[in-house]
Order: structure tokens, then sequence, then C-alpha cells
């Protein structure tokens, strides 16, 4: 048996996987983010260890037998997070989370001491990144940074409450902006531009390989054995790959979670820093991935669904879908920048619109164009990818992938099969609990399976009238780009 972790945004999901490939159990606790000033997104790391000892309590209550014969653990979280602790390995402050915009002039700054960092990276220097995190703490709050002896990203925080090691993997450590991402190892340059060294850094090991082992006081509490393994785990992006069986070069994936991505699958270092696409490591050995992101794409329509009075996301998605071809020709159009825009644009500034309102649109007008929104969004993030031939089909992950009506418009919109696969909600969970069974051993070929397809859609031929609304799309951002950053 296998336990998969996976510390996101909105919750922690745990996972048992047994060699048979079967889903054993789940479990999730909830989790808030906060967000005390105008671009700051910050949580609590202690919010993340109730939340790991919430899931474990009932993994424990309703499968103990079960989950005393688990043989390793692996992790996967959220990307990017700045979580710094002192030389006692106690918190110094909120984590500051992968969608805060805070440190944008810092960006500025680290491109201009290292001018070759999108090169050594294979990334723009975004505010998301861990690296302008820490530039922004040395110049605003010079005490903190003074204090810190360790930076952890935030699944690797919990990995030191399980096992007292700081460990980190090469997938979720090529989101820092200090990662050598070819040759898989920190950068020195990079770390001392910020005022850093390697001593404050976590040692590095593969996704697949073992990092450290269970604390025995970690493991009594569970029933679990002292020492048993933990995975390097991966980035959510990366460990989502593993548990949708995308490895291979060409083999991709949609996520519909909090923020929207577009991965695929490569197998070498592949960077396109001009269209702010990420260029990481995978979390298999010698392979890596490009990746476009945008930050809001669940979160957008969760957004709507409480803006618009429905009683939830599937409600508001229904209504969407209600609207005729001719009524969504005349929707307004949405461009969700709600917290900023990564791929393409990289422009923290940048904000959620809605264009063209008359008093003849309703509520379901409204909804269909944030849906197509963060459709386009992904689109223009899907353009940016390289491929050396057609893709057959994307996979897709995340709870935005429970409305069949969606994943059909974004396969029309993106021109591109895509197919729901069974276990896609909990793909990060599991895969990390597939990491965790390479790193007890398994194979690669045999654990990285693709899972089922539920459901395969086909794109429709796209119409002129949808052609006309991305064209227009587009043209609404570089004409409102102006005065995104006006004071």
């Amino acid at each position: 048996m296998y336990l998969g972790l996976d510390l996101g945004t909105s919750d922690l999901k745990a996972l048992l996987l047994a060699d048979d490939h079967r889903v054993v159990a789940t479990a999730h606790a909830p989790l808030t983010v906060q967000q005390p000033r105008p671009l700051w997104s910050e949580q609590q790391p202690e919010a993340w260890w109730e939340a790991l000892v919430s899931v474990m309590n009932q993994l424990a209550s309703s499968h103990g037998e079960v989950l005393r014969t688990v043989r390793a653990v692996g992790l996967s979280g959220q990307m990017h997070g700045a979580v710094l602790l002192d030389a006692q390995s106690r918190v110094l402050r909120p984590a500051i989370l992968w969608n805060d915009g805070r440190s944008g002039a810092a960006c500025a700054a680290l491109e201009q001491a290292v001018p070759d960092q999108a090169q050594i990276t294979g990334n723009l220097a975004m505010p998301g990144f861990t690296a302008p995190k820490l530039w922004w703490l040395r110049e605003h709050e010079p005490e903190v940074f003074q204090r810190t002896a360790k930076v952890l990203l935030p699944k690797d925080y919990l990995r030191v409450r399980m096992t007292g090691e700081a460990v980190s993997d090469c997938s979720d450590a090529s989101g820092t902006l200090w990662l050598d991402v070819a040759a898989r190892r920190w950068s020195p340059r990079l770390l001392e531009a910020c005022g850093l060294d390697e001593s404050q850094m976590p040692r590095l090991v593969e996704g697949s390989e073992v990092s450290a082992g269970l604390s025995p006081a970690f493991a009594a509490r569970w029933g679990l054995r002292a020492g048993t393994p933990v995975a390097g785990g991966g980035g959510d992006n990366a460990a989502s790959a593993i548990g949708m069986g995308v490895v291979a070069p060409g083999q991709g994936f949609v996520s519909l979670g909090t923020s929207g991505v577009v991965f695929l699958a490569t197998d070498r270092f592949r960077p396109n820093p001009a269209q702010a696409v990420h260029a990481f490591c995978h979390a298999l050995p010698q392979r890596w991935h490009q990746m476009a992101v945008m930050l809001s794409a669940a979160s957008a329509v969760r957004w709507a669904t409480h803006l618009l009075g429905f009683a939830n996301e599937a409600a508001m998605l229904q209504a969407a879908a209600t609207l005729s071809p001719a009524d969504r020709a005349q929707a307004p159009l949405f461009l969700p920048y709600l917290s900023g825009e990564r791929s393409p644009h990289n422009n923290p500034d940048a904000k959620g619109v809605l264009f063209g309102l008359t008093h003849g649109h309703d509520k379901a007008a409204v909804a269909y164009a944030v849906a197509e929104g963060v459709g386009f969004g992904l689109c223009d993030g899907w353009r940016t990818l390289s491929t050396a031939a057609p893709v057959p089909a994307l996979s897709v992950v995340g709870g935005g992938g429970r409305s069949a009506w969606w994943v059909q418009l974004l396969a029309d919109i993106l021109a591109v099969p895509m197919e729901v696969l069974e276990g896609a909600a909990t793909g990060a969970a599991l895969g990390a609990a597939r990491l965790a069974w390479l790193a007890d051993g398994g194979q690669a070929a045999e654990v990285c399976l693709s899972p089922p397809v539920q459901r395969r859609f086909e794109p429709m031929p796209q119409t002129p009238e949808m052609v006309a609304r991305y064209r227009r799309f587009e043209a609404l951002y570089g004409a409102l780009k102006v005065s995104f950053s006006a004071d």
C-alpha cells in the first residue's frame, strides 16, 4: 500500500493506493487563503499541518488496518510558496503563495542582477516564483530575512514535520528561480544574487527517489512503521502528470484547478521564456516538461458563482450551457485575470474584465462569458507550447473536469481532443502515491500507466463566431494593458 499526500491551495488530499492500481481510500481537509493586502496571498503553514493531521485521522478511522501496511509515502504540493524557518525550524511568518503578486519590482531587479537567469532557469522572473519573494523580503522585512535559516516549498514543510529532514525534489525546485533546470542542481549565482546560499536550501533528490524516512513520533501516531520511505515527490502539476501517466514526450494534460495549466512532457530541457512558458524538471529523472499557466481558472468560475448568486459552480456552468449559439455570439467577453496573469502575458497588474454588457444580458450570459474566457486564456497558453508532432489528446485533471459541457467547450476552443480519465480529480495525490511506489522499487513502465478513459470529447469545428470572439478577446487585452497598471 502507498500513501499519497497532495497539499493544494484550497485543500489537502490523501490517497491510499494498492499495488494493483486500486485507489483504496481518499480523504481531504479544506484550507483557506488570507489576502491581508492587495496582491498578497498567504497561508499559515501550521494550517497545512492541521490539515495533514485531519486526513491522517480520517484514514486511521476508516482504514486503520490498511494504513498500517503502507510501504512508502509520496508528497505533492502547490508550487513556488516561500516557507521561512529559523535555525530552530520555527516558522518566521505566513507562507507567501504562488498567486501572490507583490514582488513585481523584485523580478525586474533580479533579471538585471543576473541577465542570463532565464537561460539558467528556463523561465522569466515572475512574482509567483520563490526567488522574487525573498528579494522582496530582504527589502521590506529585513529582520525576517536575516533570521531565515531555511527556505522551503509548501509540501517540503510537511516533509520536515514528518521526517525532520529538509529535502525537495527537482520538479518543485524548478519553480523557485534558483535551480539550474538543465543541470538539475541549485545555481550558486542566483542564490547569491538573492543574498542566500545553498546551506539555506533543502537537499535535492529526484521525485521518484527516497528523500527521508518517517520519524518515530509521526509513524507511531498512526500505526505506521518508523523509517517508512518518503519519496521526493513533485510539484502539483508534475505529480498530476505522473498520476495521469503523462511521462512520454508529447503527452499532455489540462488542469482546471484554482489555476489553469496546459502541460506537455518533453525529453529535454526546452525553454521558451520569451512567451512566459515554464520549462521545468519532471518528477522522473532526466525528463522535463513545458507548462503554460493562468492564475485564475476554476477560481474564476467560483468567483462568478458567488457574484451571480448560483448555488454552486455546477449550477453556474449548467446555466451557461443553456445559451443558444446566437446568444453565445452576443455574450459579453471576460478577461480572466482576477489575480494577474502568467502565460503568456507575465503581468501581475492584469485585471479581470467583463466587456460588452447590455440590458439584454442575464446571469446565464455572464456565466457563459466567464467559462469561455477561461478557455480563451488557456488557449493563449496552449499556443505558446512547442511540440514535434500533433498532440493526440489532452487529459483533463482538476475539479473543473466534472462539467462535461465545459470540457467540450475547451476542446472546441483549443481544437484538440480532451479525455477525462478515471481518478482525474485526485491526479496529484495519485501521482504522489505512484512516486512513493517508485521509491519503493517500482518500475515506471508498470507504475506510470494512464488510467482508463471515462469519456473523450472531440473538438467541434470552430465557428466563425468563436474565431471572431477569440480575436476580440486578444485585442481587448492589448487595448487595456496600459490601464491595468495606472495609479
